[in-house]
């Protein structure tokens, strides 16, 4: 793989050209960004997955529902077998499959409970999701890179790990390394999250800080709460788990930080199954993990909670295997700091 890496360094700047270019054509306004009628934040990164802009979706979303905010949410639906404009949900229900959706829009809408919807046309699916719900705030998931339609806050998410990380590819350019644009961009968010994950927090490397000096920068965490019964949706406390032989069946962008936890709350992960991100389960995955279970003597299967929503189209095949998601939620170490901040900017 570093081989590879290694033949694609000459791509690089024309990779990099693109995004100048295009990014020079949004500033002097020869690409215009396009109003709606409603208060548009935007939650995205500059990497290739993996940072947490789903949690952070749900996290600001739940924070302008609890201020009486009419908000809902829109995604281009990554990994989705459909395509154009899809109505997840008006608030009080499901209304299409995972399969039609995407796994992280079908997980922030039983989440949060708002309007939400899927459309690759950002400023079509604004338009139609805000007509059809009567929203108006707006959370636009995985946006930052597309600026065809105006935002009230951009939002920036950065996971600690791939900050601090000192792999001599990461943080090169696509398709080299896993960024999407240049550091420098970051001067286009009006905030950044540093998502520490389950790590302890640290310092920006000093070679990278220089980025961040004219931006508002908050952290987070994630916060384990317990495992819940996929069939049932029974809760079950975390020191319920310790110990148990369980089988770990990820497909995420990284499982790491997952895998860590796990190892944390001293559940057994030796027997694990990591799949690629946004895996789309089949019959032949959901035979390969039944087997896996019963040839390593598993007790159950743990996974997440994106997993989950695919897996639980299969509950005829798996009727026979307990299956739990560990269910996580986004924690700002500083809630009233950023709540200040993102309500000034939406007033």
């Amino acid at each position: 793989m570093k081989f590879l890496k290694l033949i694609l360094i000459p791509f690089i700047p024309v990779y990099a050209a693109i995004v100048s270019i295009r990014n020079f054509l949004f500033n002097k306004m020869f690409f215009e960004s396009k109003s709606v009628n409603a208060k548009v934040i935007s939650v995205g990164n500059i990497t290739l997955g993996g940072s947490g802009k789903t949690p952070t979706v749900i996290f600001v979303s739940n924070l302008l529902k609890s201020e009486n905010k009419n908000v809902g949410v829109l995604s281009r639906g990554y990994g989705r077998g459909s395509t154009g404009y899809q109505l997840v949900s008006k608030g009080d229900g499901i209304l299409t499959t995972v399969d039609q959706c995407g796994d992280e829009m079908y997980h922030t809408a039983l989440e949060c409970k708002v309007p939400a919807a899927v459309c690759e046309n950002r400023v079509e699916g604004a338009i139609r999701l805000i007509e059809e719900t009567g929203i108006n705030f707006l959370v636009l998931d995985d946006a930052f890179q597309h600026r065809w339609i105006k935002r009230d806050v951009n939002l920036l998410v950065f996971e600690q790990r791939f900050l601090l990380s000192s792999d001599f590819f990461v943080h090169k350019l696509f398709p080299t390394g896993t960024l999407r644009e240049p550091f420098s961009v970051i001067k286009r968010a009006d905030a950044v999250i540093i998502n520490r994950k389950f790590s302890e927090p640290e310092d920006i490397p000093i070679k990278r800080k220089k980025y961040f000096k004219d931006v508002p920068v908050f952290t987070a965490c994630y916060k384990a709460i317990s495992f819940i019964y996929l069939n049932s949706k029974q809760e079950y406390n975390l020191e319920e788990f310790k110990g148990q032989k369980s089988l770990v069946v990820s497909g995420i962008a990284n499982p790491f930080s997952f895998l860590n936890i796990l190892r944390q709350t001293n559940v057994d992960t030796t027997n694990k199954m990591i799949f690629k991100d946004h895996k789309k389960y089949s019959l032949k995955e959901v035979e390969r993990i039944r087997k896996k279970f019963y040839t390593s003597n598993s007790h159950s299967v743990v996974t997440t909670e994106k997993d989950a929503v695919k897996l639980s189209n299969y509950s005829k095949e798996l009727d026979d295997i307990d299956i739990f998601y560990l269910k996580i939620i986004l924690v700002m170490d500083d809630e009233i700091k950023f709540k200040k901040f993102l309500l000034n900017k939406l007033a």
